[in-house]
């Protein structure tokens, strides 16, 4: 059997999954099924399977560090972390790994998965690949189905006879849905494909030649850096942001369809979760700090403090520490509306958490108050702040665990645990931690403006701007 190269997608931005998914911390990056991330477990699906070579993974520029660490903390390797200068959805950022993997081997077998799905049963992907690799190597874009145990909205439909497509059905009304599942001969489009590279460019530029243009030049005109590759980024801007499906599945005549038994979701919203999991007597799932009194089939997740619902139900309410969302079940695939909202308000409830992600390690937002601003910072293990100055604000950093080694203009000292400085306004700074374990400490802001982009940066090894 052929070497599998495996392409793993993770530039979604989960907007349904909001509040606990936004768009710097999308839903891939969260840990929602089990300890390890989505993204997390679609890498670690990848070491039980036969004949695969280390993953090539597409993801957005803004995400190329949260991946790198979710990478070291499973202590997993990648062979190459293609960054989309933007989001151009599924078919371009398939085109460019394809071009990408041509280099070596224009007949390389990839296997496409999105990074923001769950397998209950990953060992039903092993079973099935040996069948899909044999429909592959004759040319054939194989793709895989999940019988459906519901008349599910949320989802894309393949009907098809044995392995033969006949139509990919876009997601339905609930009618529709329920003959599907009658009918015995439609399935769920699980969005995993097994192709050559070969044969995905050649189908590419038959029904898409605009994508297939753009990312040509911007991989032939890109440049590694480590693990990541940067395309061209104004060739890749000419792109057309389609999904696979609709940029090739839905007009060539090459595909085959292999049905997969994985207890597979997409997570697409807050009732796939729902679905997922068991309730209590009255149909009640719920997580974390909850108290339900008299009220049936609900989903309550609590992640930062006591969550109380009495005599309702069919609801989803979603605790997160500066965001909460109540709606009724049949709206949970219109949640992205609410994000749609914030975006027009600039809100920055759509981007962020109060706890950011950042490639030394990240912060949490404490307080906020007029003039003054408190967070607790974690440093990882040999990393550091980029060398900077700040023109509206002062600081003031007081060490609750590990040792942190200070920059202050010309002067460098440690400080461990209780200890604290005070970094003036207008003075160039780092702080880094030397130790083996994270560094955490509560810096306290004051002045006019507390933004973050109040930062003058002299320095940085992760070449941020």
């Amino acid at each position: 059997m052929s070497q599998i190269q495996p392409v793993i997608l993770c530039g979604g931005s989960g907007t349904r999954l909001w509040p606990l998914s936004r768009e710097h911390f999308p839903k891939q990056f969260i840990s929602l099924m089990g300890q390890a991330s989505l993204f997390q477990q679609t890498q670690q699906r990848l070491e039980g399977l036969i004949n695969i070579q280390p993953a090539m993974i597409v993801g957005n520029e803004a995400h190329r560090f949260l991946v790198q660490e979710q990478l070291r903390q499973i202590q997993s390797q990648a062979d190459v972390l293609i960054l989309e200068p933007e989001g151009r959805n599924t078919a371009p950022a398939l085109t460019l790994a394809a071009f990408y993997a041509s280099q070596g081997d224009p007949q390389s077998l990839l296997l496409v998965m999105p990074s923001d799905h769950v397998m209950l049963r990953p060992q039903g992907l092993k079973q099935v690949l040996p069948q899909a690799t044999l429909l592959a190597e004759t040319g054939k874009i194989v793709t895989f189905g999940i019988a459906p145990e519901h008349p599910e909205t949320g989802y894309g439909y393949i009907q098809a006879e044995g392995s033969e497509v006949l139509a990919f059905k876009e997601k339905p009304d609930q009618a529709t849905a329920e003959a599907y599942l009658e009918s015995g001969k439609y399935w769920w489009n699980a969005g995993i494909f097994l192709c050559r590279a070969d044969v995905w460019l050649a189908e590419v530029q038959a029904h898409a030649p605009e994508i297939y243009s753009a990312c040509q030049t911007a991989i032939a005109e890109g440049s590694r850096d480590g693990l990541f590759f940067r395309p061209q980024s104004e060739a890749f801007q000419q792109a057309s942001a389609r999904s696979i499906d609709y940029a090739v599945m839905e007009k060539t005549q090459l595909v085959a369809m292999v049905p997969l038994d994985a207890g597979w979701s997409d997570l697409g919203a807050w009732s796939a979760l729902q679905n997922m999991g068991e309730g209590d007597s009255n149909g009640n799932l719920i997580e974390g700090d909850v108290i339900v009194h008299d009220s049936k089939n609900n989903y309550i997740k609590s992640t930062s403090r006591l969550v109380s619902v009495l005599g309702v139900e069919n609801l989803i309410v979603i605790e997160t520490p500066d965001a909460i969302l109540v709606t009724h079940q049949d709206q949970a695939q219109n949640v992205r509306q609410i994000v749609d909202i914030l975006r027009a308000d600039a809100r920055s409830e759509a981007e962020h958490h109060l706890r950011v992600a950042r490639p030394w390690g990240f912060y949490e937002t404490v307080d906020l108050g007029e003039r003054f601003q408190v967070k607790r910072i974690t440093v990882y293990p040999g990393q550091a702040l980029s060398l900077q100055m700040h023109h509206h604000r002062s600081e003031h950093w007081i060490v609750v665990k590990g040792t942190a080694k200070v920059t202050r203009d010309d002067k460098q000292f440690l400080l461990g645990e209780n200890e604290s400085t005070y970094i003036p306004l207008g003075t160039v700074h780092r702080l880094e931690n030397p130790g083996a374990i994270d560094l955490e400490l509560i810096e306290i802001q004051s002045g006019a403006y507390l933004g973050e982009d109040d930062i003058v940066r002299y320095e940085d090894r992760y070449q941020r701007a």
